[in-house]
């Protein structure tokens, strides 16, 4: 020992070297600390000789942990902090590119150091879309990810040995950031890839080291922040357009071969206008980009890439300039207002129709090219100009039918005719029945339904009325699909009854389109537990008519087919395209291509009086009234089973099916208890009135599947008095997994 030192480094004091790497500087310092000297004292004595530089919105990260130190009351003995770690001194906001639900690139400056959720809504604030707590930012996928579950990747390289990269959000792609070209974070012998702990029980958790191999990320996406507007023939935003930025059909913007999309969020005052508008066709390398899942097994594996909301995007291996998604996460989507949501109106629609044509939703014939023809209605009146949105537009007619609204739900839905609301609403009516049954060969058979309360009555005759019914079912809890083609005027509601050896489907044959809308609304509401009493009928029953309606193809188009060419491929998903094709060679082809042309216009002059915000709003109503809509899926192993099945979440319950997607049990919120996570086993249990369930989520990580539940429970329970003020503490409570 000399001058007070010993020869590892240490002052007989305590004190030791502390290493921290100045991101802004480049450059490794060393202070000297001591285990009780707190993160603030730390900062000081690093930045006092560092003259010259706006310090304020710096802090310290600790990557071997992938850790923030952002308690600056804190001492290092707390956070743990050795001599052994290596700190880093780095902006808490970033630049970071997201990608918007229309596929445009935006490069926005992001509070790394924040929760993902909070972060989100600072983004949503910036874009002017109201109730950010229906997104989410996602990581993109690539094909490999939708091949298999993300354990399985993970199991097949810890046999070969490689080094996994940890991080409490257990899906990091394994070049997550390669195409970032800045890497200042990472100092001298700082590795690239970060680490941490496991985690422990009623802790907050750090889990097991996995994550998904992932082909080299595309580096042809540009990884610095590019000049908001750039010249006409870019394919960027123009500033000076006289209305809205797309003005034909063929507009440059985001045209063929166009780079993609890219604005900073230093523009957004001159985007106002340009976010209410999408380009009619997007960069091509953005779609290109786009992974297509062709299964309910790929699609359920697809929710491996959602952020964890109670987690800084940093702890999650994104660094500045990556590039994250910005989606719609829950598909409960609170007071659309037209006059205040348009930049909202805008990004559900393209997510909807992404979706669509991306074949991550099913729907039929019918209703693609129903799909088809509302999104040419906004293409066309994307560059006429609009309306005002303003109370004062509102005419008679709107005024009466929102007057008529109030007194519906005021009073309740007069189903029985007389305005008698003390009688319990009935509904009855002959119908034909059929229930499926292996190596069966029966069919149809003619009944008298009733429904009343929450029951539904099936008698051979109306004279046995009063009698014991044939068959008698429950509707709360089932699953109610439409089985409806209009071509063959088919109106079919199909059933799937609780049992205790599961589901049993059953299947109602309606005679007309009156019929089929009276009972299946009435079979919607049983399902949720509500009866014709309800407000929510009446406008059930209209909502139903009108999205028939609007699937029924006019008798000729509204636009002669000369005077508009359109490609199919951007109307219609492609499995439709392969339909047609492969029924005949390529001149017969050629001539479905044209027939399919004729049928999009067909299907467009049903629309084509809505101007653009009515379109969009329809073809938000027809996505949400699609049998899939809102279910979002996990593959899972349930406790005691032999094989995998999907767990499928919505807004309002949770569904056990099989890969094919056949139901075998449901759970409605309204009778659970309590969502809990085992994060030593990684096992999710939930709890019911009459059971309860544990499970293994294979497709994800089981704090996703955790998120969603407790983010739609959090979203239940907003209402017009407290929609202006989000509880953080509410969401993360019920959302983060633990105590």
């Amino acid at each position: 020992m000399a001058d007070g030192f010993r020869v590892d480094g240490f002052r007989v004091d305590g004190s030791w070297m502390l290493s921290v790497f100045v991101t802004d500087l480049q450059v490794e310092k060393r202070i000297r600390v001591k285990g009780d000297m707190h993160v603030g004292g730390v900062m000081f004595k690093l930045v006092e000789d560092l003259q010259g530089h706006d310090w304020s919105d710096h802090a310290l990260f600790w990557p071997d942990r992938n850790q923030w130190l952002l308690r600056t009351k804190s001492t290092l003995d707390q956070y743990s902090v050795d001599a052994e770690a290596t700190l880093t001194f780095t902006p808490m906001h970033k630049t970071l590119r997201v990608q918007l639900p229309d596929l445009r690139h935006l490069d926005c400056r992001v509070d790394f150091s924040a929760k993902c959720f909070n972060a989100v809504i600072d983004v949503c604030k910036e874009l002017g879309i109201r109730h950010p707590e229906e997104l989410s930012f996602a990581k993109p996928l690539e094909a490999q990810h939708l091949k298999y579950n993300y354990q399985s990747h993970a199991a097949v390289k810890s046999q070969r040995g490689d080094s996994l990269p940890a991080d409490t959000n257990t899906f990091i792609s394994k070049n997550g950031s390669a195409h970032s070209s800045n890497n200042s974070l990472d100092g001298p012998g700082t590795p690239r890839r970060l680490h941490s702990s496991g985690g422990h029980l009623n802790t907050r958790p750090l889990p097991s080291p996995t994550a998904v191999p992932s082909p080299p990320w595309d580096h042809s996406l540009p990884s610095t922040p590019r000049s908001p507007f750039a010249p006409t023939g870019s394919g960027t935003w123009r500033s000076n357009a006289s209305h809205s930025p797309y003005s034909t059909m063929n507009s440059t913007l985001g045209g063929p071969g166009s780079p993609a999309h890219n604005v900073t969020m230093s523009s957004l005052d001159s985007l106002d206008s340009g976010l209410t508008h999408s380009p009619i066709v997007p960069a091509v390398q953005a779609r290109r980009l786009m992974v297509h899942p062709h299964s309910l097994l790929e699609r359920a594996r697809m929710n491996v890439a959602w952020l964890d909301s109670s987690l800084s995007i940093m702890e999650q291996g994104i660094r500045e300039f990556d590039t994250l998604l910005l989606r719609f996460k829950f598909y409960s989507f609170y007071d659309l207002d037209p006059k205040y949501d348009a930049v909202r109106i805008n990004m559900l629609y393209e997510q909807a129709k992404w979706q669509i044509l991306n074949e991550e939703i099913d729907c039929t014939e019918e209703e693609m090219l129903l799909f088809a023809g509302l999104q040419l209605q906004v293409n066309l009146q994307s560059s006429q100009p609009q309306p005002e949105l303003n109370d004062s537009s509102m005419g008679a007619d709107d005024i009466d039918s929102a007057l008529n609204d109030l007194q519906v739900k005021l009073e309740g839905s007069h189903v029985n005719g007389n305005g008698d609301i003390t009688q319990i609403p009935e509904l009855s009516d002959y119908l034909r029945f059929f229930r499926p049954k292996k190596f069966t060969l029966k069919g149809y058979k003619r009944y008298w339904f009733v429904c009343k309360d929450l029951m539904l009555y099936l008698y051979k005759a109306r004279d046995d009325v009063g009698q014991e019914p044939a068959f008698r079912v429950n509707l709360k809890g089932c699953e109610v699909t439409p089985d409806v083609v209009l071509a063959s005027s088919k109106f079919g509601i199909k059933l799937e009854v609780p049992s205790p050896e599961g589901m049993s489907d059953m299947i109602i044959r309606c005679d007309s389109e009156q019929q089929y809308a009276r009972w299946m609304a009435a079979c919607r509401l049983g399902a949720k537990g509500k009866t014709m009493a309800d407000a929510s009928y009446d406008q059930e029953v209209r909502s139903i008519l009108d999205f028939l309606a609007m699937q029924r193809p006019a008798p000729a188009p509204a636009i002669n087919p000369q005077s508009l060419e359109i490609s199919p491929e951007d109307y219609v998903p492609p499995r439709f395209i392969k339909k047609l094709k492969s029924k005949g060679g390529s001149c017969q082809g050629c001539r479905r291509q044209e027939s399919l042309h004729q049928r999009i216009l067909e299907a467009h002059a049903n629309v084509v009086n809505c101007n653009l915000i009515e379109s969009k709003m329809n073809y938000i109503k027809s996505w949400k009234a699609l049998p899939e809509f809102g279910i979002t899926y996990f593959v899972v192993k349930f406790l005691k089973a032999k094989r995998e099945e999907l767990l499928g979440i919505a807004f309002n319950r949770l569904m056990r099916m099989d890969l094919n997607g056949g139901h075998l049990k449901t759970w409605r919120y309204n009778t659970m208890k309590a969502w809990n996570v085992n994060w030593e086993v990684r096992h999710m249990m939930v709890q019911f009135d009459e059971e309860s369930v544990v499970f293994e989520c294979l497709s994800s990580d089981c704090k996703v599947v955790h998120e969603f539940i407790g983010g739609y429970i959090f979203l239940q329970v907003r209402s017009k008095d407290s929609s202006q003020t989000l509880d953080h503490e509410l969401f993360h409570k019920l959302t983060g997994g633990w105590r």
